[in-house]
């Protein structure tokens, strides 16, 4: 449906600055989200092209199959809308603001501003997407994540609409606001992680594989549409895809490490690089995160590098290597804690400087690209260090979402150019203010 078949009194809200899609979600039954089929496909379209020094799509998304989606209602506008946190100087949100103080630059060029609506309110729905990795390194997390992500399924509007996706390109739950089937797929993937040590044969356990960055490009580029009033991405994962990403350094053995050491390391290396080059760059899934809509939350499980002194990350990165001996020792049984704890530490004590870091340099590159996801969309990034800080942290996503303000404009420039323009957004009046919010977006391309 185009705007033009809207009624009169839709056509005139929107003529003076209203949101044609929140205005059909007030005033019409909540439509069921299109169910997604083939859930990764996208991946299988994307080519490396070398000379272009970047992926390309095969066959465009939109034209593969018409009939993957229902049918929708399409509102064609040209509003560009997101969400704005704003803090103060003491890092507390700032409420009661107006589209008044609100000042939107494109370009360079001043917006007037067309559209506003507070995070909270219930007649905007929500699409949620929560990509949870559940590779062998992030098992210690599984439990506690799965339970403070039920915790936020319990915080669901009646509009929202929430699906999960696994580091395996796995949608283990499709939208849907039935809190059930979203609890009982959490709880799925705890079970697929711990094995029962007290069974007489305890079934080895099942691990994700670890094609993250794979996972959140099959989601920006199927999971959301035009349609999406506020789409948003929980992306948990330590991201080690990263080095199999086009154009990334293959990952190496850490220099002058004693002999087994580095067997070892080379063993591991070899395997990992069994897997293959992912089909994009890390350049690409940045392109794919603005043209995107989606507001992204990074939860990082491991200990932070990022912004810390030198002294700081040694210290970090040791602590990272004991509470991985521990997790180890999750895996292969309570009676080799001991054996696992003193390999660990003989392991620290047997690595030179230089190789400490080596390996504090790659979790820098690692963590940084994990920020920066965050950072595009004008959401942050959060460390959980230990597993009981899960519900923390979940609670502070969602305190945030509903803190948020959805800010929009129609643009000056209307050219359906499909060219990136930058996007500015203050507060009048108050330059102490820290605004968070996407940096630019994707015009429409040509239709």
């Amino acid at each position: 449906m185009t705007l033009k078949r809207c009624s009169p009194l839709v056509r005139a809200l929107v003529a003076i600055g209203f949101s044609a899609s929140t205005i059909l979600a007030q005033s019409s039954p909540p439509r069921e989200k299109p169910k997604l089929k083939d859930f990764g496909k996208s991946l299988k379209r994307l080519k490396w092209d070398p000379q272009l020094n970047a992926a390309i799509e095969t066959k465009p998304y939109e034209d593969a199959s018409p009939g993957d989606r229902a049918d929708v209602v399409k509102i064609e506008t040209s509003l560009v809308a997101s969400d704005v946190l704003v803090l103060d100087q003491r890092g507390q949100p700032v409420t009661g603001l107006t589209a008044n103080d609100f000042v939107i630059t494109e370009d360079g060029k001043p917006q007037k501003v067309g559209m506003l609506s507070l995070g909270d309110n219930a007649a905007v729905p929500r699409s949620i997407v929560l990509i949870i990795d559940y590779s062998p390194s992030q098992f210690p997390y599984i439990q506690t994540s799965s339970a403070a992500a039920r915790t936020l399924v319990d915080k669901l509007a009646p509009l929202d609409r929430m699906a999960i996706v696994t580091d395996d390109v796995e949608l283990l739950v499709d939208f849907t606001d039935d809190k059930k089937k979203l609890k009982d797929a959490l709880n799925s993937l705890v079970k697929r992680v711990n094995p029962d040590f007290n069974s007489a044969n305890p079934a080895p356990p099942r691990s994700g594989l670890s094609k993250q960055y794979s996972a959140l490009m099959a989601t920006l580029k199927e999971a959301f549409s035009d349609e999406d009033q506020r789409p948003i991405i929980i992306f948990q994962t330590d991201g080690d895809e990263l080095s199999l990403l086009q154009g990334a350094a293959l990952p190496s053995v850490a220099p002058n490490l004693p002999r087994d050491l580095r067997e070892m390391e080379q063993r591991r290396i070899d395997a990992w690089l069994k897997r293959g080059r992912a089909s994009f760059s890390r350049n690409d899934l940045y392109k794919a995160v603005e043209q995107s809509r989606a507001t992204i939350y990074t939860v990082v499980p491991g200990f932070r590098m990022v912004g810390l002194p030198t002294g700081q990350q040694v210290a970090q990165l040791r602590a990272q290597w004991e509470f991985d001996g521990l997790a180890q020792s999750r895996v292969m049984g309570p009676r080799s804690v001991d054996a696992i704890r003193k390999y660990w530490s003989d392991r620290w004590k047997r690595t030179p400087p230089e190789a400490i870091q080596f390996y504090i340099d790659d979790e820098l590159r690692v963590q940084a690209s994990l920020a920066m996801v965050a950072t595009l969309t004008g959401g942050w990034t959060e460390f959980l260090e230990r597993p009981e800080q899960a519900d923390e942290i979940y609670s502070r996503i969602f305190a945030d979402i509903n803190r948020r303000y959805i800010v929009g404009y129609y643009p000056i420039n209307k050219e359906h150019d499909g060219k990136r323009r930058k996007l500015h957004i203050e507060v009048q009046a108050h330059p102490e203010y820290i605004v968070m919010t996407r940096k630019a977006y994707y015009a429409a391309g040509p239709e």
